[in-house]
């Protein structure tokens, strides 16, 4: 049997947290606390394809948004 993260028979979801961080999660298991469907049901492979897409910046988005306050550089840095 397949594990359900890897197996391509079955529909995913695209998940987006807070921190605008994506994953790919098989339909029909509970969506975890903080996270919100972005995209789907779709084949694996679309699935991926849209994640590829749309998370440019794998930084959090916390780290993202200090680095613009900073000057673009990490706080403490």
């Amino acid at each position: 049997m397949p594990h359900p993260f890897e197996d391509d028979s079955r529909e995913y979801l695209a998940l987006l947290n807070e921190e605008e961080q994506y994953s790919l999660w098989p339909q029909g298991i509970t969506v975890p606390d903080g996270w919100r469907v972005v995209y789907g049901p779709a084949t694996r492979a679309k699935t991926i394809d849209y994640i590829d897409h749309a998370w440019t910046d794998m930084r959090p988005k916390s780290l993202r948004d200090r680095m613009a306050a900073n000057g673009g550089t990490p706080a403490g840095a």
